[in-house]
């Protein structure tokens, strides 16, 4: 017989005061962290009062949501939306944007919900409609959502991110005044629309202009779908459910077919081309302008991929300071003291402070463009040409960063779910339907692959200027450096510096991601002109570089984060500057550590300097793990909007863990027992008797 174990029994700790002793002695202000990452005091003080009356509030309930039906979670986030319309009509602009993103991370499913009449229907109106439209459509409820209820018709069952593409058509017939819109084909039927199955009154459908036969391109239609009174489909008007999704569970996606509808002519959204009575076309002197407001949602997803990886990172840090495995002492050793768990967390964390930062930046730069383009108005000449130029870069890095940052949440989700081991497995525990319902982030609104393609087109066409002559805007100036007089690559850099230290500082760091960057634009522009020295057109010259052009947009959006998060690191206050001068150096270093090969190829680093770049970011995950519960503090999220008993802020992890699983799954009879297991056990088969079991027994 083997001799019992002489090995002693770990002693156990109290989860509670395991996350007590992490917030001792933080290395930096949390409080004023939290200023920060909000934009000021009072921005945080009003996302706190929002999450407190949420939290009070019965219908904005959330534990149970993994226990809810399809129909049952339509039906509470149908309850929720008359609540939410009342409070954005009543409440200040600021006040409901806050709320909605706050709601994005407590209901995303919600979120998208309200989301697509608010911010994609009304949007539209906004963005397409003339001042006299829209305050038709204003008039009419649409955005009070008093007798209209809107959707937004864009994709079709054989076209996404291809929306020149789309087949629907809306053909002016002359004789009544009215547009005849009319799905021709199966693939032209309007597919994932959002609010369509139950709820829509009306949609803005994208769709092919066609007058005399002529084929004017994609313009948006306000279509109505049912009776406002008794809620009947339209004559001519189809939809059926799409059903069970992936996640986000909450909205009632659906399609649409339209059979020879009719609207009159003033449905045609027309603040850019117009279709008169007589049937003339007046296209716009600068067509670009109409797709600005389809830029805004892209500009979300950046800001909503930073505050899903901030709740995220919260639960899984937080757990992994509390949760003890193996060790060789008395008391079983932290999962965030093995440096492992370091390595896998802690750059997570430094990348979403990255996001944060970008994310900022690039609301300010949507609204600013906004703003131009809303004063100028059909004007054309030097303030055009630079609201174009501007309409441009916006584009491309919206396009850019949407795809990089949505990945990038993504793939946090899923780290911060396995890194809760087996519990990340479980409903209740927040990160397996987080990542259900974030993972269509990377294919609406624009397929990630197409738009990370776009950006690399526009890094292209902007080399190419350069070389003409034509100033580079202010987040690609690192490509100047890389090219000379003529055109033609050069080295930029390589380091000097030898140390750890020295090879990570912040300004080297922006250098190594601006030469990899530019390496990689340039790169992508021989592949096009190779294309193009083979006899291929412009388009396909670009389509033949599309793998260069992929890596390059993935490489600038690198940079760019780096460089945003370096202007943060400047103009944050004394007292927050070491900490964030870490974390940013801690995303650029082991950013380049996976991408060693680039920086290698670049010639800005060699293999040893690589190797300290390693090292430092071994010394920089212990140093963050000093702070890392700090800094997930500094997040600010309630355990309401946390949402998970493994990242409750007092650490009490297992008991509440325990407590909800037993609350929402009481122990009651198995409805087939009867019918299935007591026959199963019960069975009598003489042949499937076999000898009895003998054990034999040590003597």
């Amino acid at each position: 017989m083997s001799p019992a174990s002489t090995s002693p029994t770990p002693k156990t700790i109290d989860p509670r005061e395991s996350i007590a002793e992490e917030r001792k002695a933080p290395g930096f202000p949390i409080r004023e962290l939290t200023y920060w990452i909000d934009g000021g005091k009072k921005a945080t003080e009003l996302k706190e009062s929002i999450m407190l009356e949420l939290e009070r509030d019965p219908l904005w309930r959330v534990n149970d949501n993994p226990n809810l039906t399809l129909a049952e979670t339509r039906e509470r986030a149908m309850k929720k939306i008359r609540r939410l319309a009342d409070q954005a009509m009543s409440h200040p602009l600021e006040n409901t944007m806050v709320r909605m993103s706050i709601i994005s991370v407590v209901d995303p499913g919600f979120w998208t919900r309200f989301g697509v009449h608010f911010g994609l229907f009304v949007g539209a109106l906004q963005g397409q409609a003339t001042p006299a439209q829209l305050a038709y459509w204003m008039e009419k409820g649409a955005l009070s959502m008093q007798g209209i209820t809107g959707c937004f018709g864009m994709t079709e069952l054989g076209h996404g991110s291809n929306v020149a593409g789309l087949e629907t058509t809306a053909t002016f017939d002359a004789a009544t005044d009215e547009f005849v819109v009319h799905s021709p084909t199966l693939t032209s039927t309007k597919w994932w629309i959002g609010g369509a199955a139950h709820t829509a009154t009306h949609c803005s459908v994208y769709a092919q202009l066609v007058v005399d036969g002529r084929r004017y391109g994609t313009k948006t239609f306000v279509v109505q779908l049912r009776d406002t009174k008794t809620f009947e489909l339209m004559p001519g008007v189809n939809i059926g459910d799409l059903g069970k999704k992936m996640g986000r569970d909450q909205i009632d996606n659906g399609w649409i077919r339209f059979t020879y509808v009719r609207i009159p002519r003033s449905h045609m959204l027309m603040k850019h081309t117009k279709v008169l009575r007589s049937g003339k076309v007046i296209e716009p002197p600068l067509a670009q302008l109409a797709y600005g407001a389809l830029i805004q949602g892209r500009v979300s997803m950046v800001s909503d991929s930073a505050n899903v990886a901030k709740r995220a990172l919260t639960i899984a840090t937080r757990y992994a300071s509390v949760r003890r495995q193996f060790g060789d002492g008395a008391i079983e050793t932290k999962l965030l003291d093995y440096p492992i768990h370091q390595h896998r967390l802690l750059p997570l964390v430094a990348q979403t402070f990255a996001m944060i930062f970008a994310a900022r930046e690039m609301t300010s730069s949507y609204r600013q463009l906004m703003s131009e383009l809303g004063k100028l108005g059909d004007a054309t000449g030097a303030k055009a040409d630079e609201a174009i130029k501007n309409l441009k870069e916006t584009h491309a890095t919206s396009a850019g960063l949407k795809a990089f940052c949505t990945w990038m949440c993504l793939n946090i989700i899923d780290q911060c779910r396995q890194s809760l081991g087996g519990h990340g497995y479980s409903a209740y525990t927040g990160l397996a339907q987080a990542y259900s319902d974030f993972a269509v982030h990377c294919t609406w609104e624009g397929d990630n692959t197409i738009l990370t393609l776009q950006c690399g087109r526009y890094l292209v066409a902007t080399a190419l200027d350069a070389r003409k002559g034509q100033p580079l805007p202010a987040n690609l100036k690192y490509l100047a450096r890389a090219m000379a007089q003529n055109g033609a690559a050069k080295t930029t850099g390589p380091c000097t510096g030898s140390t750890a230290e020295e090879v990570s500082e912040l300004r080297v760091l922006e250098a190594a991601w601006g030469s990899v960057a530019a390496n990689a634009i340039l790169s992508a522009v021989r592949a096009f002109e190779t294309g193009q020295a083979k006899g291929m057109s412009k388009d396909n010259a670009y389509e033949f570089s599309s793998a260069a052009r992929l890596h390059a947009a993935r490489m600038h959006s690198y940079t760019y984060l780096l460089q945003r998060f370096v202007t943060q690191v400047e103009q944050s206050p004394a007292a927050l500057r070491p900490v964030l001068t870490l974390l940013a150096r801690l995303f650029g270093a082991h950013s380049a550590v996976q991408h060693s090969g680039e920086f290698l190829q670049s010639g800005f680093y060699s293999g040893s300097q690589i190797e300290a770049l390693k090292t430092f970011v071994n010394s920089a995950c212990t140093e963050v793990r000093k702070d890392a519960i700090p800094l997930t503090d500094a997040f600010g999220y309630t355990d309401y909007v946390i949402n998970s008993p493994l990242g409750r802020y007092d650490g009490d992890v297992y008991e509440k863990y325990f407590d909800l699983v037993t609350s929402l799954n009481p122990q009651k009879p198995v409805p087939y027992f009867d019918s299935l297991i007591r026959p199963l056990l019960e069975r009598t088969n003489e042949s499937e008797l076999g000898p009895e079991l003998e054990i034999d027994q040590e003597e």
